[in-house]
């Protein structure tokens, strides 16, 4: 800021330097001497430092023009420090500071022209002078207070941009807190379930241990299956735990659908006035009961968006069984979403559990406009087991 506003009065002392040079036959001007380029920078000094000591450099001025009576060299620099000065504080003070500097800055000079330069240096009639002065202030009083007001409104619209940005993050991450809470809860009861059903087979297994052995041993072959599935959603349990920084509630959930509830899913918002068209592609197979839950989810929040936003609309459910990826695409052609906030006031937190549950699973999800029209939310899900490493954290922000 110095630098800039020195190298300004540098420029000044050159261009001052300049006009005395191509003068020098004028008598009106007085000639290059050493004395002459002193005077002319100490009249242009408080540019130097107008935004670092912004009064000070006023009051300099103001004291110069008075010590230009004595010495009125002073008056060729001071002519260009008070235009710059006259600005500054127009465009950086308050109203009523800019109007007080400018009446000081413009009095002094009013001062200066009466009593100390010559008639014939002005060219011009020191009424004369006064009125262009004078005219000379108003101008610059108004371009410093417009690019005054223009820098209050930027300052003003950036702040209320990094306030909004600070809200939009802050209910981002309590969607994605809130989101994480309910998923770990029905992942619970997942857990819970599968280890109800191995205390099951256990004790059948017990029981029919000597008088039946291979009965036995596919009983325990099928505990051994669901151990192994009850460590990988316990893991996943773990990991959004991790990931959450809020207290988990203590609200009992109903039993969790999976994916044969999409079917009567489908037919409720049928019913709801929807046309919904589904279709399972592949050969359907066992998937994890948290998978079966993500993609039931998915499709839940999918066609929930439709009713809301789409309008008068088609809907699609698609889900195709691959060796090692689930695919599911919800999908319709209505107007999409208006904007980014629900009817509660979060923001995206559909999108944002989408995210969440898709990104436990090591899947991707992409969701968006529809070319020709409508939206669509479109999710990859690994079901080989091997293809995510237990333990992995894989639910971070999105």
């Amino acid at each position: 800021m110095v630098l800039s506003d020195s190298l300004l009065a540098v420029l000044f002392i050159v261009i001052m330097g300049l006009q005395l040079v191509l003068s020098a036959t004028d008598e009106a001007f007085p000639s290059m001497q050493p004395e002459s380029v002193l005077w002319m920078t100490a009249g242009l000094a408080p540019i130097a430092v107008r935004r670092l000591f912004p009064w000070g450099a006023i009051a300099a001025t103001a004291a110069l023009m008075l010590v230009a009576i004595l010495f009125p060299l002073l008056w060729m620099g001071l002519n260009y420090t008070i235009l710059v000065l006259a600005y500054t504080a127009a465009a950086h003070f308050s109203f009523r500071q800019a109007v007080a500097a400018s009446v000081l800055l413009w009095g002094s000079i009013s001062v200066l022209i009466v009593s100390v330069i010559p008639a014939d240096e002005l060219g011009m009639s020191a009424e004369a002078a006064l009125i262009f002065n004078y005219i000379s202030a108003l101008v610059l009083f108004a371009i410093g207070r417009m690019v005054h007001s223009r820098r209050n409104r930027f300052t003003e619209m950036s702040n209320r941009a990094r306030v909004a940005e600070e809200n939009q993050a802050t209910m981002v991450r309590q969607a994605i807190n809130d989101e994480r809470r309910r998923i770990a809860r029905e992942l619970h009861d997942v857990v819970a379930h599968h280890i109800s059903v191995m205390g099951v087979l256990a004790t059948g297994a017990r029981r029919v241990l000597t008088k039946d052995p291979d009965k036995a041993d596919e009983t325990l072959a099928t505990i051994e299956t669901t151990g192994r599935t009850t460590l990988r959603e316990m893991r996943r349990l773990l990991d959004v735990l991790r990931s959450s920084d809020e207290a988990e509630d203590d609200d009992d959930l109903a039993p969790q659908p999976g994916l044969d509830a999409v079917h009567a899913l489908v037919a409720q918002i049928r019913d709801a006035g929807l046309a919904v068209n589904l279709v399972v592609e592949g050969e359907p197979h066992d998937l994890d009961p948290g998978i079966a839950l993500t993609v039931y989810r998915i499709v839940q929040e999918g066609l929930t968006n439709t009713l809301k936003h789409a309008g008068p609309a088609r809907a699609g459910v698609r889900i195709t069984y691959g060796h090692e990826t689930l695919e599911l695409e919800v999908a319709d052609t209505g107007v999409g979403p208006r904007a980014t906030t629900t009817t509660i006031g979060r923001v995206g937190h559909g999108l944002v559990g989408m995210r969440e549950r898709v990104a436990l699973y090591g899947g991707t999800l992409r969701t968006g406009p529809r070319p020709g029209g409508g939206f669509r939310v479109h999710a990859m899900i690994p079901v080989d087991n091997s293809t995510v490493p237990l333990g992995t954290e894989t639910g971070g922000d999105h």
